[in-house]
């Protein structure tokens, strides 16, 4: 019987990457292509300007002072179209049932622990709510008409209430009317939230209200977006 290969899944390279990245950006802003190069030709000039500036004035000086620049300037285009892909990313996604999970599970950083599954869901009309636990306590995340979201939102907060007592407990409804949250600024809210427990409590709250959790496994989830599909990749 032949050994069966099991060759590692060969990851995208940087330059498969960037040009990912920059396909998913220009999709949304048509007119990257002329900024990224102005930002270039603006590091180059930067860079020639203080070759002729700096003594001694020498055809190498400003060569590699121009060289410079333009390192500088492909350094300020990759940041720049980073932050245009996820301000696309945002809008793409904005609306989208499920969009909650994506950023809570890819944008809170190591001070909170989420996922992308709903902790409670309506099968019928998609409202669904979302929770993260972190050094500013419990955030609980509701997803779709806020009418419909009090009960889900009631119990969830009820739970997480009677298993983390004294941990703050804060509720927070994406949308765009009054004290809702657009779906841009959900991460930067909640990780603004000021520190009130240590990691050590965090990890205790985090294990008592898994342990009470009703297992979501047979439950009707809606269909959201797929995170691979719309997340603009980042160059590593």
């Amino acid at each position: 019987m032949a050994a069966r290969s099991s060759a590692p899944e060969k990851r995208p390279g940087f330059f498969s990457q960037l040009k990912t990245l920059y396909t998913f950006t220009v999709e949304a802003y048509r007119w990257l292509p002329f900024a990224l190069a102005g930002i270039l030709l603006a590091g180059i000039a930067l860079g020639v300007g203080i070759g002729f500036l700096v003594p001694p004035v020498a055809v190498w000086s400003v060569i590699l002072w121009g060289f410079t620049g333009l390192l500088l300037g492909v350094l300020a285009s990759l940041m720049t179209m980073t932050r245009l892909s996820t301000s696309a990313m945002y809008t793409k996604i904005d609306g989208m049932p499920g969009a909650a999970g994506h950023v809570l599970s890819t944008s809170l950083g190591r001070n909170w622990q989420s996922g992308d599954m709903p902790v409670g869901v309506n099968p019928r009309t998609q409202e669904a709510v979302y929770r993260a636990v972190g050094r500013g306590g419990v955030v609980i995340v509701g997803e779709g008409a806020r009418g419909r979201l009090t009960r889900l939102v009631g119990d969830e907060r009820a739970k997480a209430q009677r298993v983390a007592s004294g941990v703050p407990v804060t509720v927070i409804y994406v949308g765009h009317g009054d004290d809702e949250v657009p779906i841009a600024k959900l991460a930067s809210t909640i990780k603004a939230l000021p520190k009130k427990i240590d990691r050590t409590t965090m990890a205790a709250v985090i294990k008592r209200i898994e342990s009470v959790s009703q297992s979501l496994a047979s439950m009707p989830i809606p269909k959201g977006i797929d995170p691979t599909k719309v997340r603009a990749p980042r160059p590593r």
